[in-house]
């Protein structure tokens, strides 16, 4: 007996030492001008998506290994265009308050304690959620900043539609995206047949892991709830022959194309107020094109950018 319990033993050890071994491993994978990503990095990127995606827990140790890759590949370029644009980028302490109540409020955490357990839980460091939070807060600064001025939205037009509205109800689309883009024409079928094969086997959720390189990637590409009054001719158009759980096919934008899936239709009264409605339209218009600017610039620079893989 003594010596099937120090058998055990040892067995313990030598596991507990084996993973020591692994988990110290650290290798240099990519380097993006003087910025490295280790293994280990990869690593804690992948432990703070699953965190926020439950769905990557479908996915194999390549798969995840290879979104993780790619999602701090994208933050580390973000990252570096920031320290270029802005001498000393800050973001005050209260807008990363209410950046992360959205974060942990859609995974269904209530409160800022309650979510610092929850990464504790998982594993996650709270400052690097925190770190991940201030690159996208600046990110989306820099946008603003760059292109704001090239926003075009046309107030009186949305304020006479609404008035000449006499419809009683009108419709929401809650949508996520797929984005990709591509230089070559010919591979644009190609990409979407691979997108389309994801989703009826997988999943859309798997298939926007996988092939969006929009920052919505990492939520599952949730775009949230979209009225029609903000939709543009052509979106309308195609969204109201579409029923839930339904996707476009790939529509051409500025840097690329999206692949759109309407989740949730709902239905509301039009009796709303006027000038309420008028500023949540353009909030989702100004919000639309500066995410299309966004992508534009995201992958202007990335071009620019010496990637190298080992």
């Amino acid at each position: 007996m003594f010596k099937i319990k120090f058998l055990i033993y040892l067995t313990f050890i030598f596991l507990i030492f084996n993973n020591i071994s692994f988990s110290i491993e650290n290798k240099i994978l990519v380097k993006i001008e003087k910025e490295i990503i280790t293994s280990i990095d990869i690593k804690n990127e992948a432990r703070y998506l699953l965190a926020l995606n439950e769905g990557l827990n479908n996915f194999s140790e390549k798969e995840i290994f290879e979104i993780s890759k790619k999602s701090i590949i994208r933050e580390k370029v973000k990252n570096i265009e920031i320290q270029k644009q802005f001498k000393n980028p800050n973001v005050p302490d209260e807008i990363i308050d209410q950046v992360l109540k959205n974060v942990y409020q859609k995974v269904g955490i209530e409160n800022l304690e309650n979510f610092k357990k929850y990464l504790n839980f998982k594993n996650i460091d709270y400052d690097y959620v925190k770190e991940r939070i201030e690159i996208e807060t600046l990110w989306n600064e820099l946008i603003v900043a760059k292109f704001s001025s090239k926003i075009i939205i046309n107030e009186n037009e949305i304020r006479k539609k609404l008035i000449a509205n006499t419809k009683k109800y009108s419709k929401s689309f809650l949508v996520s995206e797929i984005f990709f883009a591509t230089s070559d024409s010919k591979q644009i079928e190609s990409i979407y047949n691979d997108i389309e094969k994801t989703i009826k086997n997988e999943g859309f959720n798997k298939a926007v892991l996988t092939y969006s390189s929009s920052s919505t990637a990492s939520t599952g590409g949730n775009l949230g709830w979209i009225q029609e009054e903000a939709l543009n001719k052509s979106l309308k158009n195609i969204f109201f022959k579409m029923n839930e759980d339904e996707y476009t096919k790939p529509i051409t934008v500025p840097g690329g194309f999206l692949v759109l899936k309407i989740n949730k239709i709902k239905e509301e009264e039009t009796n709303q107020n006027i000038e309420k409605k008028i500023n949540e339209i353009i909030a989702v218009k100004k919000n639309d094109q500066l995410n299309q600017f966004s992508k534009i610039h995201f992958n202007k620079i990335k071009k620019d950018i010496k990637i190298n893989e080992f």
